[in-house]
């Protein structure tokens, strides 16, 4: 009898919900067979065989929080599965026995807690209630030296990660006593009327941890947003004469997003404290411009980034966001494609948004928003008004380090490079 357990799936993940079976308790499989689909916080993971046999017993169901490592079903022989079919949809109790006791009762507490929760603060997968908190190597040997418990730890890492810095907070903050919140705030929103027509429905994993960094983003972050608009004539023009020549070169349309993405990294380079984070009580100023793309999925938003864009030519920029965009919709987006970004650029404008305020993906400080191109009368000068696509961007960054001056000279920039392409070539 061998056990299939929940794989390890990076430093940030700890845990996963079974969003689906694709076998049944009595299949045969193989090796490599598909056996589950996990949903966690960033990707769906599939969970595979690793020897073949028959599905003696299915210990998760899906819908099921499950913890990495956690065994979730059982592979027999096919032999012992065949002599004993009746047993297989009750668990026998010698198979209960002999599973770990993180098995037991790391769902049960799990079940316990409000989705949210589930989604933001790890679950304990044994007594050492440290070991279930994702936290760097440092992070954990200083917690041990200093006898601190990671779950009193607070992070500014938006998918909980504690780092070392994090721990030598902790120490610095005075003792307070700890605050509850109030039950009653939740018992107090209105309810649907049950006598009229409405649907209740569970949030997914990623749905409920989406909604936790947005507003983690906002609560830490001292956010504000600066707006400009670009006259994107020149563009459309050199698309237009262009596109054609480009698509048979490089196999591969010439959209928007190949501009934009070299205009902020000329604006980066300008004004590198856009493309910076903070750490502690440092700045840390990242010199490489990996370029996050915002992409809607049917689960929600997802940021892939476009690695080193500034060693990438206007087809290379293309064929990357065209990749990773599909592999966003299709739900095959690797950890490694969603991991890091210097700054991140999305696009309201896809959707009809003429203005919109867009938040930042920490621990970025910089994020610009595309929009809607729209014909508008402009003034060409005191006498003459002419109709040009217009297109309003906008720039949220994070105050505690970028001043609203050096905010709206990179905002400027991508300005003044967006209305005139070619000066992009010079300027990257």
């Amino acid at each position: 009898m061998s056990e299939v357990k929940v794989p390890e799936m990076g430093e940030s993940i700890m845990e996963g919900t079974i969003a689906k079976w694709h076998v049944k308790e009595g299949d045969q499989v193989n090796q490599g067979d598909v056996l589950a689909e996990l949903e966690t916080d960033k990707v769906n993971i599939e969970i595979s065989a690793e020897e073949s046999g028959v599905i003696a017993q299915l210990l998760s169901k899906e819908g099921e929080t499950v913890q990495v490592g956690e065994t979730i079903a059982q592979i027999g022989s096919g032999a012992a599965a065949a002599s004993a079919p009746a047993a297989a949809p009750t668990p026998a109790p010698a198979a209960v026995e002999a599973a770990p006791a993180a098995v037991e009762t790391a769902p049960a507490a799990a079940s316990q807690l409000p989705a949210a929760a589930q989604a933001s603060t790890p679950a304990a997968a044994g007594s050492d209630s440290s070991s279930a908190y994702a936290a760097s190597p440092a992070a954990r040997k200083l917690a041990r030296e200093r006898g601190i418990d990671l779950g009193q730890v607070q992070t500014q890492d938006p998918i909980g990660r504690i780092r070392q810095e994090d721990i030598q907070a902790h120490i610095q903050k005075p003792a307070a006593a700890p605050v509850k919140a109030a039950p009653a705030a939740q018992a107090s929103a209105p309810a649907a009327d049950p006598g009229k027509p409405h649907e209740r429905r569970k949030m997914s994993r990623r749905r409920v941890t989406i909604a936790n960094r947005l507003v983690e983003a906002q609560r830490t972050a001292a956010m504000l947003t600066t707006f400009n608009e670009v006259d994107m004539t020149a563009i459309l023009d050199l698309r237009n004469r262009r596109k054609t020549a480009f698509k048979e070169k490089h196999d591969i349309g010439l959209g928007f997003m190949s501009f934009f993405t070299r205009a902020v990294i000329g604006a980066l380079k300008a004004f590198p404290l856009l493309n910076a984070e903070i750490q502690g009580d440092e700045i840390v100023v990242k010199q490489y411009y990996d370029i996050g793309i915002a992409v809607s999925a049917k689960e929600g938003l997802v940021v892939p980034v476009v690695r080193d864009a500034d060693r990438l030519s206007f087809a290379g920029i293309e064929k990357q966001i065209a990749e990773l965009a599909g592999k966003a919709r299709s739900n095959t987006l690797a950890l490694s494609d969603l991991s890091g970004g210097t700054f991140t650029i999305t696009n309201g404008g896809v959707f009809g948004s003429l203005l919109s305020t867009p938040i930042l993906n920490a621990p970025q400080v910089g994020i610009l928003g595309m929009h809607k191109i729209q014909l508008r009368p402009i003034a060409i000068d005191e006498t003459t008004m002419e109709n040009r696509p217009m297109m309003y961007i906008a720039l949220s960054y994070d105050h505690r380090i970028v001043d609203g001056s050096e905010a709206v000279r990179f905002l400027v920039t991508v300005k003044t490079l967006l209305e005139d392409p070619e000066a992009l070539l010079l300027e990257v």
